[in-house]
């Protein structure tokens, strides 16, 4: 456990409080003791919410289970990881509808010929990106003295009217001070936290509910002359209530099928067919969709569908705005990623306007996200920025780091070895740090 970054953490520690990378490296931890061989392992993006020091160790590992006679597929956007392996297997070009083809499949070096791949170009350009000018703060919001966890009489400034990136190794109590930013925050007139929790528990709740689109969505369907000639309302169209929804799955879309001496499964409902209506509310339609047809638009089709609708417009729009163009609109929340529900919430908070100063904080957005999709979100955060709001994100990804406005580095460990700011200031100047395990990482990716 040591080994793989995980000695600060306590023996007494309960296991919901864990990461999803913690809980990931204590699985591995245990394959290291078994001394198997001829084992296949397959992890899902291992390197997630870990510092570049923490994904070194984690490839020594992953190194010396291959040495031993085992099989790794990791499914991966570090790109370091990515060139470290022995095959590729390059899936595209893009997201949704617009992948799900095997672009490549062979040693990485040869994916550079692949002029589809996303990925190659990240993969073998290593030059840094274009300098950003760093912005001069309107102000400073001190947070401390901070004891909490392994915080010991922290004190921190974040600059205002910038973007700020806090960084350290796993356990260096970057969530913990940043979860500080809290309550009356003078010259700060809103606070919005964008974490990583799934938008819901159930597949009832899906993109569009969770956007206020389908308010939108429900409310043009109700003023269809096909629905007022039939005295629909905007009820109607809802799948939670019943009327217009298909009683035999309750709008679920699907039925539990018991199999005999199996565990039950679930099917598409026999009479809706996974619409989740009933056929006369499917029989009136908008621009000729039903409204389970416009539910099963991507939210790059339904832009262009709801272009001339204004409250359906600006929601569809900043979704677009953070990369999220391949999701359906029913698509169910269960099916989404932390990072695909993180980026949800902050197209969310967006599409309301912005009123006053806000301070949106962010815990990983970059985490599970291809370096493509790391740019279009970056961008958009810089944009917060340029608009007068205050950034402040926990981050991992050097790229990011080193296009921020000011770093706070924690450490120089996790855990008793950590909890104190190794160095904060200009991203230039914290990539000179001594005794700091991110100034090396980010002196790389510095333009």
């Amino acid at each position: 456990m040591v080994e793989l970054g995980l000695g600060y953490l306590s023996m007494d520690r309960a296991t919901p409080t864990l990461s999803a990378g913690e809980l990931q490296r204590l699985r591995l931890a245990t394959q290291l003791r078994s001394g198997l061989f001829g084992v296949v392992y397959v992890l899902d993006e291992p390197s997630a919410g870990l510092h570049p020091a923490d994904t070194e160790a984690l490839l020594a590992v992953l190194a010396r289970l291959r040495a031993a006679g085992n099989s790794v597929f990791v499914v991966e956007h570090h790109l370091d990881v990515v060139r470290r392996a022995d095959w590729v297997v390059d899936v595209g070009p893009g997201a949704g509808e617009h992948g799900g083809r095997v672009l490549y499949s062979g040693p990485p070096a040869e994916l550079a010929s692949v002029e589809e791949s996303a990925t190659a170009a990240f993969l073998f350009d290593e030059s840094p990106g274009p300098a950003r000018d760093v912005r001069e703060p309107r102000g400073w919001l001190t947070v401390g003295p901070v004891t909490r966890h392994n915080l010991r009489e922290v004190t921190a400034a974040f600059p205002l009217g910038a973007f700020t990136a806090v960084t350290g190794v796993s356990g260096s109590g970057k969530s913990t001070l940043v979860g500080e930013l809290t309550g009356d925050l003078e010259d700060v007139e809103r606070l919005v936290r964008v974490d990583q929790r799934p938008i819901g528990r159930t597949p009832r709740s899906n993109l569009a509910t969770y956007t206020g689109l389908f308010d939108v969505v429900r409310k043009v369907f109700a003023g269809t002359e096909e629905a007022r000639a039939r005295g629909y309302g905007v009820g109607r169209f809802s799948f939670n209530v019943a009327g217009g929804r298909c009683e035999t799955c309750q709008g679920e879309g699907f039925v539990s099928v018991e199999l005999l001496f199996l565990p039950s499964t679930y099917a598409p409902c026999p009479d809706c067919g996974g619409a989740r209506y009933n056929p006369e509310t499917l029989e009136v339609t908008y621009r000729g969709r039903s409204i389970a047809e416009v539910l099963d638009l991507t939210v790059e089709a339904a832009a262009d569908f709801f272009a001339d609708a204004p409250g359906a417009a600006r929601s569809l729009g900043t979704l677009l705005d953070v990369g999220l163009g391949y999701l359906r609109l029913g698509q169910p929340a269960t099916e989404l990623s932390g990072g695909e529900a993180q980026r949800i919430k902050l197209a969310s908070e967006l599409q309301r306007g912005r009123r006053g100063h806000t301070l949106y904080l962010l815990d990983e957005p970059t985490t599970g996200l291809h370096p493509a999709d790391v740019e279009v979100l970056t961008e958009r955060l810089h944009g917060l920025v340029d608009a007068g709001h205050t950034v402040v994100v926990v981050e991992h990804d050097m790229t990011v780091v080193a296009g921020a406005d000011w770093v706070i580095d924690l450490g120089p460990g996790g855990g008793d070895r950590g909890g104190r700011i190794v160095a904060a200031g200009p991203p230039r100047q914290v990539a000179r740090a001594e005794g700091s395990a991110t100034a090396p990482y980010l002196a790389r990716v510095m333009p």
